[in-house]
């Protein structure tokens, strides 16, 4: 798919059908992860491939949000292992391009998804049995559309760009 149409067809995936994603496509998905800028390059996160029944059970207690999806990445950044000085840690920020990189990619190989904060922090790290240094940051649920899914009504609201950019 061409870049711009990757960017503008993407849309948050609320209703999934069983169908799960091959595992050549997940490979890929991960692999775009991996290769996301990080500060200094210290690539300071984890992924975790959530797919079995007790995992998915999992995310289901920590989150009302997967909607079906049969496959849950949820992306952590070490605090340790990200830059960072007293005022400020890159692991947030690091994670964050990686589940974006991983996100565009899925789209790219007709794989629906969505971004998800709204989780249980606290309960992804003590079921999923997590350092105290790694610490989720967003759940990317992952799968096929189900034929009565599609972007919301304000997907397509978009402000104009003089609103949102000053040249200085």
């Amino acid at each position: 798919m061409e870049f711009e149409n990757v960017i503008r067809d993407r849309y948050s995936c609320r209703k999934f059908s069983s169908k799960m994603i091959e595992d050549e496509k997940l490979e890929k998905i991960l692999e775009a992860g991996r290769i996301a800028p990080t500060a200094k390059n210290l690539q300071p996160f984890k992924i975790l491939v959530v797919k079995s029944l007790d995992g998915i059970a999992k995310i289901d207690e920590a989150s009302p949000c997967r909607y079906g999806a049969p496959c849950v990445l949820v992306v952590c950044g070490d605090t340790e292992d990200a830059f960072h000085s007293d005022v400020f840690n890159s692991y947030e920020m690091d994670s964050s391009i990686v589940a974006t990189h991983m996100i565009l990619e899925a789209t790219n190989l007709g794989v629906n998804n969505i971004w998800i904060e709204l989780f249980d922090k606290e309960m992804i790290q003590r079921e999923f049995d997590l350092d105290d240094s790694l610490v989720p940051v967003c759940l990317l649920p992952m799968g096929y559309a189900d034929e009565e899914a599609g972007p919301s009504h304000k997907h397509f609201e978009r402000k104009e760009l003089e609103e949102i950019v000053e040249y200085r």
